[in-house]
């Protein structure tokens, strides 16, 4: 396993390896703009590509796991390859470093909407660098995708999978149902006897449960943001409704518009959108609120990982679990193609912003060039666009 490999290093090697991980999850953490599907294209180019931390198949599966579990998916997929490369150490730091600069970000913006209740005009930056995302996310998915499918049934499945999501059918079910579809054609006639003696254990469950109608402190921040994070599942917009539910309608102690602000802070800063718990508790409780949110949302995903991580290896042994991995694979794959389309369409409004997103994936495709360089980019395009 990952931890006895990095114990066995010599004490300088495995400085390194923390170092390493370090440079590359803080780097990520401040220029993984673009949400999920973004963060696992980066992740792709720096681990399996870039650094071969991991082969392809084996960085397919860690989404298919992180897809299962409750919790900020990209997020859960950095803290997995953190402890594959360097144990529990790895685990720790891999999600810290990504989480940090983002967190950083929202609490400073934080702190100025409370101040003045308005959020920067970034309209501009984000001109440039969200078609550059589009292009990264399609290199992926075409790399990732050239693994996934193996065959005609697993192609089928990811492509039901990318129309069905495009139409807003709730992710979970379709990640489930297509690791049994495929589980069972790939082994029909079988017995059961073939599964082995694996099953993953329980990942969460409950509801957030209620609080007292009161005033908000640090520690109601921080228990409400812990059981959001045990039992959440999807993207920030997810999010967006169990916020939605508690702290605007059912507690008061965020108006509609604070909300949306909110998540709109998450999605275009860089790193996990999950981050928009830092943003909420600094307007509830101030700095305290901010730390208290941030750590209750986040710390399910790394419990979740620790637990699950030893699991994942072992379900390629088995015939029945290596089919059901492949068909979640697959639909996480449709998952992000449905996500990418959808963003392109935000993205990619008019032909300067097509013209980009083409020539950057053309780059991509081409040249091994480091994706970081293109978004700063198509950043500074976005700022000479504005100022002509």
């Amino acid at each position: 396993m990952a931890e006895e490999s990095y114990a066995a290093l010599a004490p300088t090697e495995r400085r390194q390896r923390l170092r390493e991980l370090a440079t590359v999850f803080l780097k990520l953490g401040t220029i993984a703009f673009g949400g999920p599907a973004a963060h696992i294209a980066m992740l792709d180019e720096e681990v399996v590509r870039r650094r071969g931390w991991l082969d392809r198949q084996a960085f397919l599966d860690l989404i298919g796991a992180a897809n299962l579990i409750p919790g900020p998916s990209s997020t859960e997929l950095a803290i997995y390859v953190g402890q594959r490369r360097a144990g529990w150490r790895g685990l720790l730091l891999a999600g810290a470093c990504f989480i940090l600069p983002a967190v950083a970000i929202v609490w400073a913006l934080a702190a100025v909407y409370a101040r003045y209740q308005t959020l920067p005009q970034v309209g501009w930056l984000m001109y440039g660098v969200k078609p550059v995302i589009i292009a990264i996310v399609a290199q992926a998915l075409w790399n990732l995708g050239r693994t996934a499918v193996k065959g005609w049934l697993t192609a089928l499945v990811g492509a039901a999978v990318a129309v069905l999501a495009f139409f807003n059918v709730s992710p979970i079910p379709l990640l489930l149902a297509a690791g049994l579809l495929v589980m069972l054609a790939m082994n029909r006639g079988r017995g059961l006897a073939a599964f082995g003696p694996l099953a993953l254990p329980a990942a969460g469950s409950g509801a957030a449960a209620g609080l007292a109608v009161a005033a908000p402190t640090a520690a109601s921040v921080f228990w409400f943001f812990l059981k959001t994070g045990a039992v959440l599942y999807g993207s920030g917009y997810v999010l967006l409704a169990f916020l939605q539910g508690d702290l605007v309608q059912r507690w008061h102690w965020l108006s509609p518009q604070q909300l949306l602000d909110a998540v709109a802070i998450g999605q275009f800063t860089p790193g996990p959108v999950f981050t928009t718990a830092t943003f909420i508790g600094y307007l509830l409780a101030g700095s305290a609120g901010a730390a208290t949110a941030t750590v209750g949302i986040f710390l399910p995903a790394f419990a979740f990982v620790a637990i699950v991580n030893p699991f994942v290896p072992r379900l390629r042994q088995s015939p029945f679990t290596a089919a059901a991995l492949d068909g979640v694979n697959v639909a996480s794959l449709g998952l992000m193609a449905a996500v990418t389309v959808k963003l392109g369409g935000a993205a990619l409004v008019d032909p300067l912003t097509v013209g980009l997103a083409l020539v950057s994936l053309a780059v991509l495709l081409r040249y091994k060039v480091n994706s970081a360089w293109l978004v700063l980019g198509g950043a500074v395009l976005g700022l000479a666009w504005h100022r002509l």
